[in-house]
């Protein structure tokens, strides 16, 4: 079974330092700087035991629309890709755009079997 599953996750990437809060002490009167520019990307990829696939910048806020947007665009055609067949499961973590109403129908409509995650299980990030 695992062998037709296809996994799938997305991920903030920092481009310069770490994705997490930093305390330093500073003289009074001292601006912060940065000094090799910053910012991040996200990035939205699926896999298999057959390999990686589409790995899909996300230029706009990561919403339900824009999540099934890059499903629509992405999903079935890495599936063929990989050579899954069409009875492969889809795996997505429990993140509120995956598990919203509009999503579940919309995994109905294209007849996907979803493999359950539980809310507390760590997150993949397969990039």
């Amino acid at each position: 079974m695992r062998n037709k599953i296809l996994w799938s996750d997305e991920t903030k990437t920092e481009l310069f330092g770490l994705n997490a809060k930093h305390h330093v002490w500073r003289k009074p009167g001292t601006m912060p700087s940065v000094e090799h520019g910053g910012g991040s990307i996200m990035l939205w990829r699926c896999f298999s035991v057959a390999g990686t696939e589409r790995l899909v910048r996300i230029k706009a806020k990561m919403k339900g629309a824009k999540y099934r947007e890059i499903l629509d665009e992405n999903l079935l055609q890495s599936a063929q890709d990989l050579k899954l067949g069409r009875r492969f499961t889809f795996q997505q973590d429990s993140d509120p755009k995956h598990t919203a109403k509009t999503m579940q129908e919309w995994l109905r409509d294209k007849s996907l079997n979803v493999l359950e995650w539980s809310n507390q299980s760590p997150d993949l990030n397969p990039i």
